[in-house]
């Protein structure tokens, strides 16, 4: 019996690698997420403020913070994100990890949809990020972050580590606001190949002439649903070509004592039914955990998170 998919969703997972699943998050946690950000950044900006980089807020939305703030040259992805970087970590490496974003990581309803798909023993993936995508004709053509940018072909089997290369595992990309065909919605070729080559180049992307683009699906869904992929689906997201952000998380899970594909970031077990007891339920223990981790890599450099290098024979 499944929990919330229907046998055909599930079957449809299975042979696609996709699937659309409206309605994961309610109403209340949309709002506890979007609130939890605004006061994250009126902190921020009010720290630019005060060091002169940015105008009075006013009575600015958050998008328009976001946005006067990108202007100026203002940094608010690496705090807002709720992951440390893969590259150069220090002491004080900001990122985020509050209780809204708990209480999304381990909502009952998302879990209940990963537990049809990979079964009740759930860990959550430390592989995750926030993803705050504005207009993409207001980027700096200099820009290098690929989680506010269109985002290349990839594998989120070939972005991990190989030891996490036989775990069982599934990505789940969160809207926070409607993704449509004009603000970047995701598109997936369907189906689960075999590893792709990638290579390390603006991103770490599948090598030219290995995938065909012309089986592309787009994937609009709306705020509070999600699209769910198998980890060898491949998949990038397109240009943002409307006049707001679209915002999304994205999120991985896995089946309990097999390999993450980035152990040095922390994980928990997120839903148990064989020991309920192993569950974490306090954010403040979650957000520890990273500051420990934090405080046990720094400072280091290039901290290695796949398996690529931008001279294999794959990227000549």
């Amino acid at each position: 019996m499944t929990l919330v998919l229907t046998p055909d969703q599930v079957a449809a997972f299975e042979r696609d690698g996709v699937l659309v699943v409206d309605d994961i998050l309610s109403p209340a946690a949309l709002s506890a997420i979007k609130a939890e950000y605004a006061a994250l950044l009126d902190t921020l900006y009010s720290e630019w403020h005060a060091q002169g980089r940015v105008p009075p807020a006013g009575d600015m939305d958050f998008f328009e913070k976001l946005s006067v703030a990108y202007e100026a040259g203002c940094e608010w992805f690496q705090p807002m994100d709720i992951s440390l970087p893969g590259s150069e970590i220090a002491a004080d490496t900001p990122f985020h990890t509050g209780p809204a974003v708990f209480d999304m990581l381990t909502s009952p309803r998302l879990l209940d949809v990963v537990e049809d798909l990979i079964g009740p023993e759930i860990t959550s993936n430390p592989i995750q990020h926030v993803r705050l995508k504005p207009p993409a004709r207001t980027l700096r053509t200099s820009e290098t972050t690929a989680h506010i940018m269109a985002t290349d072909w990839h594998q989120d089997r070939a972005v991990a580590l190989e030891e996490g290369d036989r775990t069982q595992m599934v990505t789940v990309w969160l809207a926070i606001t409607d993704a449509t065909l004009d603000n970047g919605c995701l598109q997936v070729i369907p189906g689960k190949p075999q590893m792709y080559p990638h290579c390390p180049q603006r991103q770490t992307s599948i090598a030219d002439g290995f995938l065909d683009t012309s089986k592309a699906q787009p994937l609009p869904v709306k705020a509070g649903g999600a699209v769910i992929f198998h980890p060898l689906t491949p998949h990038g997201a397109l240009d943002n070509v409307s006049d707001g952000f679209r915002w999304s998380f994205d999120i991985r899970f896995n089946v309990t004592g097999q390999p993450t594909g980035r152990a040095h970031f922390p994980d928990f077990v997120a839903r148990s039914r064989a020991t309920p007891q192993t569950e974490l339920h306090d954010w403040h223990t979650w957000q520890d955990m990273w500051h420990e981790t934090r405080a046990t890599l720094a400072p280091q450099t290039h901290i290695p998170i796949h398996r690529w290098t931008s001279d294999s024979p794959a990227c000549a």
